[in-house]
């Protein structure tokens, strides 16, 4: 369906703007909650402070007697302290809310005039009948109580889905009408239309606003404007509390929108049918679930566009902290997330787990685990596998780091080692099982070796009777001049001297030359080391091989400006996949930010054609900076002209990682992990999973045993 510029452009710009609606709306949600928290909470501890002045009041102001005023006071003053820790908390948000709004309206007990109260009930009245938002305990457990075996959780969770369609409709109707009113001017005093809230906003503004918010149109606009005015105006004069809160209900109303009774919804729900695939779209095969192929996948959201993603996993992999799995740092859950989940709401994307063995560009099919799936554009975004420079008979004794599996198989290599070493009673079979040699000093060797020597520094302490795991040798060998290459040389040298401060034997400018089951040779100098780690070379996928082009010396695909393969102009090859030059003549570096620049890029080239507009720029890549961690408190960090280490450069690279980690329990479990492990020095994960068959040893005499020390 061919679709004019203007209207593409228009429809980009509200895709824009509800996508920024949408990552505002839990935070304002949150900030709504926390304000009538605290307001309430005051109240409570107010109450509860003065407790004969409270009675003495209510006597006076409803004329009823002790024991029922105490009953009262009592309700309304535990409400007042339990209600807003429910509220901040965003759990039982509904009834706490409707407790709060009953308080509000009869006892008139909030200070700071008429108009804050009834602010505040209609903030109350909003989350009695709408809810918290996403970010709140309420609507994480919902799901679990509706089939939960609690009493009255199955109603309660009916009854909440009841008043999401029928009740919050009309109450947000409502409240669009109740606030057109008052920017129309209509007021008087004592009723339920304040008169000083809006009388100062021009009526430029109040005029056009009231007019959508009646008919419910463009709500986000006209609500997020009127709130804006507003709060330069609380700029310029002195806040007031009605005044805040109004701006609060106005940023509520602009986040979570007008409800089902407006033309907003009328609007979003024919954009929703005519987005709907109807199987004549476009049809776009995308290689690879790694950084590029979901960067281009989550940009063609909003394309009318079938897409298929095909990946050998069923999740998403943040490889940067694969290291910290592989050190028992983080679990692996906590770095992987599954990709259907990513994409369950959008009915025109297809996952498929399976492994791709060849293309076939002049009939455009890709052979999938012996089905032929038919593209009109192809993304190939498959990263890359490890390289042993054609020594791969090394990959057995020295494995690398670039899956899951990897991961998991190192973790249980490492501690094994230090499981050996307690067991045995050879000296110098301790030595050897207490020496880690990791091959490579980019940033995988350098953040293994730190991460291998905090284990053995801090995490194993005082677990092992027969050695001590401080004792441990790690010797981290480079066959260049320096370690990290990338960065500027003062970082290098930096990133040495923190090495060697946690015990790591750095060894520059030595080549490995051999790698066997007792260790390897470098330089001509036999190293006994049971864990051999490869960090030290990366191959790319066998994409080239497939399309029958000319790979350069890591496999990778030259492409063309547009990130196409040349003669192919509907595939393209991204990541790891494919030779880009970068700012600096040298190829695009093999790091997140670039590949997720490179299939933003791929998705607008893709964009463009469909819709028959200009196409993008030549694909320019943008360094945002390269990091590095060395040990618990100690990396590196190169922005250019802004050069970072030690502990500042150790906050940022924690800080910078969990912001690009997917999926919101990640990220909080990346952190609780990393809070646990770095105050304890306790490891989140000290298991050996997925042992390969040993030897099994002949029973030894009887007085050969001794007891562990």
């Amino acid at each position: 369906m061919k679709r004019w510029p203007f209207w593409a452009r228009s429809e980009r710009a509200i895709d824009v703007v509800r996508l920024g609606v949408r990552l505002a709306a839990p935070i304002i949600d949150i900030w709504a909650r926390f304000a009538l928290a605290q307001i309430f909470f005051v109240l409570g501890m107010l109450r509860a402070g003065d407790w004969h002045a409270a009675l003495s009041f209510a006597v006076r102001e409803y004329s009823i007697g002790w024991p029922e005023t105490r009953m009262i006071i009592a309700f309304v003053t535990s409400t007042a302290l339990l209600g807003p820790i429910l509220f901040a908390t965003g759990l039982l948000v509904r009834p706490a809310a409707a407790a709060m709004l009953i308080i509000t309206i009869t006892l008139r007990g909030l200070h700071g005039g008429a108009d804050a109260v009834l602010f505040c009930a209609v903030l109350f009245g909003w989350y009695a009948t709408n809810g918290a938002g996403w970010l709140s305990l309420d609507r994480v457990l919902v799901r679990g109580l509706e089939t939960s075996a609690l009493p009255f959780a199955a109603a309660a969770t009916k009854l909440g889905a009841w008043m999401d369609r029928y009740v919050s409709p009309a109450y947000r109707l409502a409240l669009r009408l109740w606030l057109a009113a008052m920017l129309i001017g209509i007021s008087a005093p004592n009723t339920i239309f304040p008169p000083s809230i809006f009388a100062q906003l021009p009526q430029i503004v109040t005029i056009p606003a009231a007019i959508l918010l009646v008919i419910g149109l463009a709500t986000p606009l006209a609500a997020g404007v009127v709130a804006m005015t507003l709060a330069t105006l609380l700029m310029i004069n002195s806040p007031q509390g009605a005044t805040i809160l109004a701006l609060i209900l106005l940023a509520l109303l602009g986040a979570f929108g007008a409800g089902r009774f407006s033309f907003d919804h009328v609007l979003f729900q024919r954009k929703r049918r005519m987005e709907a695939p109807t199987g004549s779209e476009p049809h776009i095969v995308i290689v690879g679930g790694g950084f590029g192929g979901m960067a281009c996948a989550a940009s063609l959201r909003r394309e009318p566009v079938r897409v298929t993603l095909i990946d050998r996993n069923n999740y998403h992999l943040f490889q940067p902290l694969l290291y910290q799995v592989a050190t028992a740092g983080l679990s692996p859950g906590d770095i992987a997330t599954p990709i259907r989940d990513m994409f369950r709401d959008e009915p025109g994307f297809t996952v498929i787990r399976g492994v791709v063995s060849g293309v076939d560009a002049e009939r455009a099919v890709i052979s999938a685990d012996g089905r032929n799936i038919g593209f009109d554009y192809l993304v190939l975004a498959t990263g890359a596998s490890h390289s042993y420079f054609g020594n791969d008979a090394w990959a057995r004794h020295a494995p690398g780091l670039k899956t899951l599996q990897d991961a998991v198989a190192m973790r249980g290599r490492i501690l094994d080692a230090f499981e050996k070493a307690e067991a045995t009673h050879d000296p110098e079979e301790r030595n050897a099982l207490l020496t880690f040699l990791i091959c490579g000093g980019g940033p995988t060797g350098v953040e293994l070796a730190g991460a291998i020597a905090d284990l053995a520094r801090h995490g194993l302490k005082n677990e092992f009777r027969r050695f001590d795991p401080s004792a441990a040798r790690i010797i981290l060998v480079e066959a260049g001049s320096r370690l990290l290459a990338a960065f500027p040389e003062k970082l290098s040298t930096k990133a040495r001297t923190s090495l060697e401060q946690v015990g790591v034997d750095v060894r520059v400018g030595r080549r490995v030359e051999a790698i066997d089951e007792h260790g390897a040779i470098v330089n001509g100098e036999r190293i006994r080391a049971s864990t051999v780690l490869w960090a030290a070379g990366v191959m790319a996928s066998p994409a080239a091989t497939w399309l029958g082009q000319i790979a350069d010396r890591a496999g990778r695909v030259k492409v063309t400006a547009d990130l196409s393969v040349p003669g192919m102009p509907n595939i393209f090859a991204i990541g790891d996949t494919a030779l880009t030059l970068a700012w600096n003549g040298t190829p695009v570096p093999g790091l997140a930010p670039a590949a997720k620049q490179a299939g933003v890029y791929v998705a607008n080239v893709i964009a463009s054609r469909i819709q028959h507009s200009l196409p993008p720029p030549p694909f320019c890549y943008h360094h945002l900076g390269s990091l590095a961690t060395i040990g618990r408190k100690s990396a590196v960090a190169d922005f250019g002209r802004l050069r970072l280490w030690g502990s500042t450069a150790w906050w940022l690279w924690g800080l910078v990682h969990v912001v690009f980690l997917v999926g919101l329990r990640n990220r909080l479990s990346v952190v609780l992990g990393w809070a646990w492990s770095y105050f304890t020095y306790r490891l989140s994960v000290q298991l050996i999973t997925g042992d390969s068959p040993r030897e099994v040893p002949q029973p030894a005499p009887l007085s050969s045993f001794d007891t562990p020390g």
